[in-house]
């Protein structure tokens, strides 16, 4: 069914990211709040957490158990409080976007400008750090809510290894993560990240871990 049939405006149902909040839609509607309740009703639109609303993808429309992944979830909740450029994903939610973790976990990690309590949404725990995401080495990403920034596998690399408990998972799952990414990493790159953020120790950790102290 078209979102048109179910009352979604088209300047929401062309909003990317896809998640808003109440005060997102002052200039659609006179009274958002209500107007999300209508739509939380009909399927159209799900929420996420106090405040934070996502439009449901049109071919999941109707599906009542669809839930956007904790990653997803994590990335846009940041975008709709800070804007895409201020934030990224990173730590395990980045290796689970660029495949080293197989599974899904039920974290994800996200970088954001200002520091803020963990969320904690269907079962999932969503841990926001502070960081300056315009130091970090990011590419784009793509979501099942929308575009945005994730660390490289060189970033990734490091903020594992001088991170690995962050997120909660299993050291031995980190430890495997870092193992996979290293083996696509491009170590030039690697070396020279390291070097200007100050990370040796990370450095030589994932140099442990790969098993070999100098790679091309």
């Amino acid at each position: 069914m078209a979102r048109s049939a179910v009352g979604v405006p088209p300047e929401l149902a062309r909003r990317s990211p896809s998640v808003f909040r109440p005060r997102d839609l002052t200039g659609i509607y006179a009274h958002p709040r209500g107007e999300i309740s209508r739509l939380v009703r009909t399927g159209a639109v799900r929420r996420l957490a106090t405040g934070y609303y996502t439009l449901v993808p049109q071919h999941r429309w109707g599906d009542r158990t669809w839930f956007p992944a904790p990653h997803a979830t994590a990335l846009g909740i940041g975008q709709a409080d800070y804007g895409i450029a201020d934030v990224a994903l990173m730590g395990v939610s980045a290796a689970r976007v660029h495949s080293a973790i197989p599974r899904a976990v039920a974290v994800a990690v996200v970088a954001v400008p200002k520091q803020r309590p963990a969320l904690t949404i269907g079962g999932a725990r969503l841990v926001f750090v502070q960081r300056d995401v315009s130091r970090l080495d990011v590419e784009r990403t793509t979501t099942e809510l929308g575009d945005g920034w994730v660390t490289t596998v060189e970033q990734t690399l490091l903020d594992l290894a001088a991170r690995p408990e962050l997120g909660g998972l299993a050291r031995a799952d980190t430890e495997e993560a870092i193992r996979a990414l290293a083996a696509r990493a491009d170590w030039s790159s690697l070396r020279t990240l390291a070097e200007q953020q100050h990370r040796p120790a990370a450095l030589e950790t994932v140099r442990a871990l790969a098993g070999s102290q100098d790679r091309a």
